[in-house]
């Protein structure tokens, strides 16, 4: 028997061009009650892509298409977090970095049109910003925007902070909810080496008292350098480390998930020194 993957439905209310390449979908439906019931500011889902002309089981079930559907009718699932949530609308947005037709997602998003259907997974989360912390480290590219968004429309009063942010252009700079006691610096990607995140990061003033970090973006170029930062020569607990890779370049979602399966084990097979 397969175990039961039932997603929620959403439906597309309205849709924004925020920036070139930065689509804001605003959802509503059935999904709301789940997002409204979050229990952290890092709210993501996934949203299910279903593939056009397959006849899937009704209603819906993840568990019952992956064990009885061929591979090339399986959805895609990407997952993204949520950007804002209005409550008294019953309704929350979702920002979708577009390149064109590349991906999946991305035109999606472009085509969007009210009225249209999702199935969405979720949400999960495990970040919310500490009011034990004296002070809020957030570091992120396009992918992390929203998610540092979020964060800091749920800065609990008094809270101080930074922000360094990484675009590939200026046009893509958005403008953050920053509260009163936080700044932002954005930098500029050069290529694909993003060094210029890493290396404004390593050159911040490091604040006082307890900090707590939030820093997600590319994995292998910029996660894994500012990870050992963070964690080991600032000496940041884990319960107050969000770090991790959204994505890495030239990797699809599942190959960047297995790709992440395999550091883990890689890291967990490593001898312990001393």
């Amino acid at each position: 028997m397969p175990r039961s993957r039932k997603p929620h439905d959403l439906h597309v209310v309205s849709t924004d061009t925020v920036t070139p390449h930065l689509i804001r979908v605003w959802f509503s439906g059935p999904g709301f009650d789940a997002i409204a019931a979050r229990e952290h500011t890092d709210a993501y889902v996934k949203l299910v892509f279903l593939v056009a002309g397959v006849d899937y089981p009704e209603p819906l079930d993840l568990g019952v298409v992956q064990e009885t559907l061929p591979p090339e009718a399986q959805p895609v699932l990407r997952t993204y977090t949520v950007r804002e949530v209005d409550d008294e609308n019953r309704r929350f947005a979702i920002d979708f970095v577009v390149h064109g037709d590349e991906g999946v997602a991305g035109p999606w998003a472009t085509r969007a049109q009210p009225g249209d259907t999702l199935p969405m997974m979720g949400p999960g989360g495990g970040y919310s910003p500490s009011s034990d912390a004296d002070f809020h480290f957030l570091v992120g590219d396009e992918t992390a925007l929203p998610a540092i968004s979020a964060a800091l429309l749920g800065m609990p009063a008094g809270a101080r902070g930074i922000v360094y942010a990484e675009t590939s252009e200026p046009s893509d700079e958005v403008e953050l909810p920053l509260p009163e006691g936080f700044e932002a610096h954005f930098v500029r990607r050069v290529g694909e080496d993003h060094s210029q995140l890493r290396d404004a990061v390593l050159a911040a003033p490091w604040p006082e008292g307890v900090v707590q970090v939030f820093a997600h973006g590319e994995a292998e170029l910029t996660m894994r350098g500012l990870r050992p930062y963070f964690r080991k020569e600032r000496a940041v607990p884990a319960a107050l480390a969000s770090i991790s890779g959204y994505w890495r370049h030239g990797r699809s979602e599942e190959a960047f998930r297995t790709w992440k399966r395999d550091l883990a084990a890689e890291d967990a097979a490593a001898p312990v020194a001393g």
